[in-house]
């Protein structure tokens, strides 16, 4: 059985294509990875299944067409829809050769300690579904405050501690709270 912490999202299926099963997905990793036969792996019921590409046809720099084996009606096809995309995360360090490879959602769990404005809170989530990756920080009167994901702002990440250090733009971590 597949666990949640073996795994990574690299995108979603976005809608079917043509009559043959055929699914356009997005996704953020090299294209050679989706064509090394590592298994993409969904969320069906609260089980993650992994499925094999029959075939994969590029539709723009981070769109394809994916021919999923088993999957041969659009009807089929139609039940993957806007589902996540997961791959083995040993797969990704793996093919990109790196053991030191950090993940976004690696750091849910880390405290974010600012250079000026000290404790601000606990990363409670990574929310990567556009380009501008961010932390969701819970700070202590327990207001979610939206992070960048932003080297500019990172001065260190402890891994041992759990702890991101930055230095935040004055009056970032106001802009979301209500008075």
């Amino acid at each position: 059985m597949i666990e949640k912490s073996e795994i990574i999202e690299i995108g979603k299926f976005q809608k079917t294509h043509a009559l043959k099963g055929e699914l356009n997905a997005l996704t953020d990793v090299d294209p050679d990875f989706l064509t090394d036969n590592h298994p993409l792996i969904l969320d069906v019921d609260g089980i993650y299944v992994p499925f094999y590409a029959e075939s994969i046809r590029p539709k723009g720099s981070e769109s394809y067409l994916i021919k999923l084996k088993g999957v041969d009606s659009c009807e089929e096809a139609q039940k993957l829809v806007n589902k996540t995309i997961y791959v083995l995360r040993k797969d990704i360090v793996d093919y990109y050769d790196d053991e030191n490879l950090e993940f976004a959602d690696d750091f849910e769990g880390y405290t974010i300690i600012d250079s000026n404005l000290g404790e601000i809170g606990e990363i409670v989530e990574v929310d990567d579904s556009t380009a501008n990756v961010l932390f969701l920080v819970r700070d202590k009167s327990d207001n979610t405050l939206y992070i960048p994901v932003a080297d500019e702002f990172i001065d260190e990440i402890d891994d041992d501690n759990h702890i991101v250090r930055t230095t935040l733009p004055d009056g970032l971590v106001n802009l979301n709270i209500k008075d």
